[in-house]
C-alpha cells in the first residue's frame, strides 16, 4: 500500500470516528498540536520507527507521553500505528485528517508555483475559478519559482493542473527527439 493511500485509510476512519463523538474541534487542534510537536523534535518519531526498538518500549512510550496529553482515542490511534508499523505515516495521516476537517467546514486549500508573484486580479480569478470548480472556500498558498519560466502549477488535494511553460518545453523536447531525421 502506497503512503497516501495508508494516510487515507486512518486519517478517513479516525475522521468517522471522532465527527461522531462530537469531538472533530479537539481532534483538528491536539493533532494540529501533534504535528508541530513532531516537526520541532524529530527524535520521538525516530525512537517509535527504529525497528531495533522493541515494540512494548515503543508502546509504553506512547502511553508515557500522549496519555495525559491527546484525547483516549488518539493515544489509540498511535498504538495501533505502532503495532502495525505505521507509525511512519503519521504526518501524512494528521495532514489527510486537517484536509477531512477542513472540507468539512467548506475549506479547501489550493498551492499555486509560479515564475512571478501573482497580481491580485490573477490571484483573485484563481480563487474564483478553483472555488467554482470545488464548492470549496478555497485558502491559496503563493510559492515562486523562477524555473517555471511562465505559467503556473496548480495543486489541489486530489489533483496537479501544469500549466508552465517549463512542462511545455519538456514535452516539447519529448516529441523532437521522438522526430525522425533522415
Amino acid at each position: 500500500m502506497l503512503a497516501p493511500e495508508v494516510a487515507k485509510k486512518y486519517a478517513g476512519g479516525l475522521f468517522l470516528s471522532v465527527k461522531g463523538k462530537g469531538l472533530v474541534n479537539t481532534a483538528y487542534d491536539q493533532l494540529v498540536d501533534l504535528r508541530t510537536f513532531l516537526e520541532s523534535d524529530t527524535a520521538l518519531l525516530d525512537f517509535l520507527v527504529a525497528p531495533h526498538v522493541l515494540e512494548e518500549h515503543k508502546l509504553a512510550l506512547v502511553e508515557d507521553v500522549f496519555s495525559s496529553r491527546l484525547e483516549r482515542l488518539f493515544v489509540e490511534l498511535l498504538l495501533v500505528l505502532v503495532k502495525k508499523h505505521r507509525i511512519g505515516f503519521l504526518h501524512g495521516i494528521i495532514d489527510e485528517f486537517v484536509r477531512y476537517v477542513e472540507a468539512e467546514k467548506g475549506i479547501g486549500r489550493v498551492t499555486v508555483i509560479s515564475a512571478l508573484a501573482l497580481s491580485d486580479a490573477e490571484r483573485n480569478s484563481l480563487i474564483a475559478r478553483m472555488a467554482a470548480r470545488t464548492g470549496l472556500k478555497i485558502e491559496l498558498e503563493e510559492k515562486v519559482d523562477p524555473g517555471l519560466i511562465g505559467g503556473m502549477i496548480v495543486i489541489t488535494h486530489d489533483e496537479i493542473i501544469d500549466g508552465s511553460i517549463r512542462r511545455e518545453l519538456d514535452l516539447l523536447k519529448i516529441q523532437l527527439t521522438k522526430v525522425r531525421v533522415h
